[in-house]
């Protein structure tokens, strides 16, 4: 993988699949919340959303840890999935 494959949204490759999926209504909310504030299009959040977990799944299957800092108060939370 190369810089710019990692990057979320990075370059389109190949032909697209198409996939239909039932979304319980949080993240029907969460995703049209996405939408709101970027301007992007659905399509566009969730292929960014599933890169993004591509990515981060498979670091921390290599014992990495996700970690977000406040940029107001610095303060760290360690955030995981299960």
């Amino acid at each position: 993988m190369n810089a710019a494959d990692r990057h979320v949204g990075g370059p389109r490759a190949g032909t697209a699949e198409r996939i239909t999926v039932a979304l319980i209504p949080k993240a029907a909310s969460d995703l049209q919340q996405a939408v709101d504030r970027t301007g992007l299009s659905k399509t566009d959040v969730v292929n960014r959303a599933i890169t993004l977990y591509e990515y981060i799944d498979a670091r921390l299957s290599r014992g990495a840890e996700l970690l977000i800092r406040d940029g107001e108060s610095g303060q760290v939370e360690q955030i995981k999935f299960f």
